[in-house]
């Protein structure tokens, strides 16, 4: 009737080429839209253009957000220095009045200036990240919004 012993599995086919070379061919954007050409694309346009740009195509955040940090930065570091330094003195100054209350306010001032830096410097960060991402969504929006006219 039956035979007892199984045939041997038949291997699926081939493709027709490599995974290398499928890779090597495959588009790196496969989101399926066309890249971006004309009047949303500010490939070639120069950073004071775009600056008096009246009608706000050209989004110049993006460019200017690391700038903007590093600025940021500056300003919470002399901030940080201004306070601490401030801190420390204003301690010693109430120390030779009241012992208790110049340490009280050098270690405050040694332990709450640093904190308060690192929440600025994070929030610095967070609204500059926040900023990019809108900024982003907008170019990504406007992208779609002219492929689908077409």
């Amino acid at each position: 009737m039956t035979d007892p012993t199984p045939s041997a599995p038949i291997p699926p086919p081939l493709p027709p080429q490599s995974a290398a070379e499928a890779a090597r061919a495959a588009d790196p954007d496969d989101t399926g839209v066309p890249p971006v050409r004309g009047e949303a694309s500010d490939v070639g346009r120069g950073f004071f253009s775009a600056l008096f740009d009246l009608s706000f195509r050209t989004f110049i955040t993006r460019r200017l957000a690391s700038v903007f940090y590093l600025v940021g930065l500056i300003a919470i570091g002399i901030g940080f220095i201004v306070y601490l330094v401030g801190g420390i003195r204003s301690a010693i100054s109430v120390m030779w009045l009241n012992l208790g209350a110049g340490i009280s306010g050098l270690i405050a001032t040694i332990i709450v200036v640093p904190v308060i830096t690192f929440l600025a410097i994070i929030l610095l960060r967070f609204v500059i990240e926040a900023v990019v991402a809108l900024i982003a969504i907008a170019e990504n929006t406007e992208r779609t919004a002219q492929h689908t006219r077409r």
